[in-house]
């Protein structure tokens, strides 16, 4: 199946980790909240400790304290108890507040803050009990039972071999004041509260990074959602194919109807042409306006040839702008020289066959700088030599 564990070999996407974050899933331990809650409550038992045990003492001091009216008044019994139940909120109140912003501290620390309602939408595919049964059985769902199981074994072999250790100590606190009993079991709580923490911190040193592990473990994808994913960040390739194979087309449509407006066409027999085009006055230098390779090149020759465009042939030329002049473009610089020869034989040999000048004496050789010809470049010579072998298979092979 494309939805099976083994097919999700994929790592989670940053769009699909975006995705689930936007629905609440976020990578959460409960170690680490539970780490955080008990340091949150020692920090207030260290810190407020003794203030606490202080309102405690006087509020039950307030609580036993009877006399004949209120006694004779049973009704005032239940409003006593109003005001001892609020005041002991009051004094919890903060110290529940602390242990809140503990836990919001912890969650924050281990999956970012993420603020989203989705996951308070009721979803009643999870009211399935077999469903239920499924997550159970599961690889990871056995793994955080056995988790949990093991953090509750060393937590209650912590607490009872802090119990063991102080069980005097807790006796004895009843033979004490009740200030001094109180002011003793504070720091007691607080002794066991830290080895408590201790072994909460280690669970959460390796509950972190596995929650992270598992969660992006989840989030794996088939090779299909990846592929979906990736046409909705770039678009449909096969539309954006055809786009840009319409744009060529129109490109080249533009630039062979440009050819019969060109001045010259320099070619290399058979593989490249070049159209060039001058304006003394309007151009800085001579332009591009065709160029192109093998079928193109002989389609751009045709023409030049229909619209009486005059063809030089000139290998290294029209290898060199080929290699280095884009179409609109003006020629490099280090064309100039070379360019400006065949133009000049060109407009001699206009001259001269309208009666206006001589005709000149020789097809122009220019010399074209070694590192502008591409067949100078490894692999290139070879290549071309190649093609030159199969056209003339292929000629010999028409000529049969």
């Amino acid at each position: 199946m494309a939805d099976s564990a083994q097919d999700r070999n994929l790592p989670a996407s940053a769009k699909k980790i975006q995705r689930s974050r936007a629905e609440g899933q976020v990578p959460r331990s409960r170690d680490l909240q539970h780490f955080a809650m008990m340091v949150g409550g020692g920090a207030a038992l260290a810190v407020g400790g003794a203030w606490l045990a202080d309102a405690l003492q006087k509020m039950l001091s307030q609580a036993l304290r009877f006399d004949a009216y209120t006694v004779s008044h049973t009704g005032l019994m239940g409003e006593r108890l109003s005001q001892l139940t609020g005041t002991f909120l009051m004094l919890m109140l903060p110290v529940c507040g602390l242990l809140f912003a503990a836990g919001i501290a912890g969650a924050v620390a281990s999956g970012g803050w993420n603020w989203t309602m989705k996951p308070l939408m009721p979803r009643f595919d999870r009211l399935n009990p077999l469903t239920g049964l499924g997550n159970l059985v599961s690889g990871q769902g056995l793994g955080q039972a056995l988790k949990a199981v093991a953090l509750a074994l060393v937590l209650g072999i912590v607490g009872a071999l802090v119990l063991k250790d102080r069980i005097a100590a807790y006796v004895g606190i009843m033979s004490v004041p009740l200030p001094a009993a109180l002011a003793y079991a504070c720091q007691q709580l607080i002794g066991g509260l830290a080895l408590l923490g201790i072994a909460l911190a280690a669970f959460a040193a390796v509950d972190v990074p596995l929650q992270r592990t598992l969660h992006l473990r989840r989030l794996r994808m088939t090779r299909e959602e990846a592929k979906q994913e990736l046409k909705e960040l770039e678009g449909n390739q096969q539309i954006k194919q055809r786009i840009r194979a319409k744009m060529r087309e129109l490109a080249k449509r533009r630039m062979l109807a440009a050819v019969p407006s060109a001045d010259l066409v320099v070619m290399n027999p058979t593989h490249y042409a070049v159209a060039l085009r001058y304006e003394e006055g309007k151009m800085a230098a001579p332009k591009v306006v065709a160029k192109g390779a093998d079928l193109l090149a002989m389609r751009i020759r045709d023409l030049a040839k229909e619209s009486k465009v005059p063809v030089l042939q000139s290998p290294i030329l029209a290898r060199a702008l080929y290699a280095h002049a884009e179409v609109d473009r003006e020629i490099p610089a280090a064309l100039f020289g070379a360019v400006a020869q065949v133009l000049a034989y060109v407009y001699q040999l206009r001259a001269a066959m309208s009666g206006r000048g001589q005709a000149p004496q020789a097809v122009p050789q220019p010399h074209i700088p070694p590192e502008l010809d591409p067949h100078n470049k490894p692999g290139f010579a070879a290549a071309e030599a190649e093609e030159d072998f199969l056209d003339g298979l292929q000629q010999e092979g028409d000529e049969q």
